[in-house]
């Protein structure tokens, strides 16, 4: 049977880039690849004959032998012909180019894979809730979590009396911690069932790990918090996870910083906001307000006369730090009016007279006398 033009096998133009060409193998072999069409042969088939067009057409010298002679450019066994693929295996090196990219690699395999199970204990996650005071002047604090340790009995052998001798070399993975096995056109590789991964077997198990090489302890751990940490910051304990297994190292532990709610404060970042209810009456004759600051002093505050509800006022530095800084950020003071209420008879009849004379008119309410005659100029426009 004549082979197909490899253009039309991978179904693109002959002037198609070299992205485009990985770009329509990729969608095919995913369409034919064998675990997706398991016990198919015609699948099976042109599986393969997509490999052969990929790798000749993706090397720039073989295309362009193909391009002028065709497929006899690869008969009598010339270079990535067929049985002769460059990159060995029954695909080539098209196959080992493109699957790791679509599949990922199985187990450890080239590339820098680690080779075989490490038994490294696993990373655990915690969280620590804060005030903001301490998230302003870092803290330390101790946190307490159940998690695995190594063995004492054993000394993390997870052999009886610490001997190293107890352990033995995997019969089943020959010590490499994983197993092969043959899947349709692959060699699939997994952790070893006997061993765990370890590539060793315990002849006399530790009688308190059961040859585990570690054990379920509660810890206290004491942990540093820097100056200026924000909420989610994640600070990483290096080895401070679980215990590896028989020996192996152990895991991570990430601390999550909560910060609590502030009753006063409010952060942005490095700045700190704090909101200040004025009676009407400090808002509109001005004068000074004392405040506190993050750091626990006390700022004296010049509110100007006729301040209104959103007023904001800047106080450089005294804001919050900045992590691994000696900077700060900067406070707000946001105004806000506050409308009195229970008045007594006397503040009541003041109100009165205030309110009689400023509806004479004047400039005590421009804001309000300005609104208002724009609704007068609207219902005027409407004839009403």
């Amino acid at each position: 049977m004549a082979k197909r033009d490899y253009y039309e096998v991978l179904g693109v133009a002959r002037d198609t880039g070299e992205e485009d060409l990985k770009k329509a193998y990729r969608k095919l072999a995913m369409k034919w690849h064998p675990d997706r069409n398991q016990g198919d042969k015609d699948a099976e088939a042109k599986f393969k004959e997509l490999n052969e067009a990929y790798d000749i057409l993706k090397d720039a010298e073989k295309r362009a032998a193909y391009d002028r002679y065709g497929h006899a450019a690869f008969e009598q066994g010339g270079a990535g012909g067929p049985g002769g693929f460059a990159g060995g295996g029954p695909f080539g090196g098209a196959f080992e180019d493109i699957f790791e990219e679509m599949f990922g690699r199985f187990g450890g395999g080239r590339g820098g894979g680690r080779g075989g199970a490490t038994g490294r204990g696993a990373d655990l996650r915690t969280q620590v809730d804060i005030s903001l005071e301490e998230a302003f002047a870092g803290t330390k604090t101790n946190i307490r979590i159940s998690t695995s340790v190594s063995c004492e009995a054993c000394k993390g052998t997870g052999a009886e009396g610490a001997a190293a001798s107890g352990a033995q070399t995997c019969p089943g993975c020959s010590g490499s911690g994983k197993i092969r096995a043959q899947q349709g056109f692959f060699l699939i590789e997994r952790t070893c069932p006997t061993c765990g991964g370890s590539g060793r077997i315990i002849k006399n198990p530790c009688k308190v790990c059961q040859g585990a090489g570690r054990v379920q302890r509660e810890r206290t751990l004491n942990v540093t918090i820097p100056p200026g940490v924000e909420d989610g910051t994640r600070i990483r304990l290096a080895g401070e996870g679980e215990a590896g297994l028989r020996g192996a190292p152990a895991g991570d532990l990430y601390v999550d910083i909560a910060l609590k709610p502030h009753p006063i404060f409010q952060r942005e970042g490095a700045n700190i906001f704090i909101r200040v209810p004025l009676r009407m009456s400090q808002a509109a004759l001005g004068g000074h307000v004392e405040v506190p600051s993050i750091d626990g002093g006390r700022t004296r505050v010049t509110i100007p006369a006729g301040s209104q509800t959103g007023d904001q006022f800047r106080l450089r530095g005294k804001g919050f730090s900045v992590l691994r800084s000696a900077a700060r950020g900067d406070m707000y003071v946001q105004v806000s009016v506050e409308t009195p209420q229970n008045l007594t008879p006397k503040q009541r009849e003041l109100l009165e007279q205030f309110e009689a004379e400023a509806a004479k008119g004047g400039r005590s309410s421009p804001e309000s006398e300005g609104f208002f005659a724009k609704v007068k100029e609207f219902w005027d426009g409407l004839g009403r």
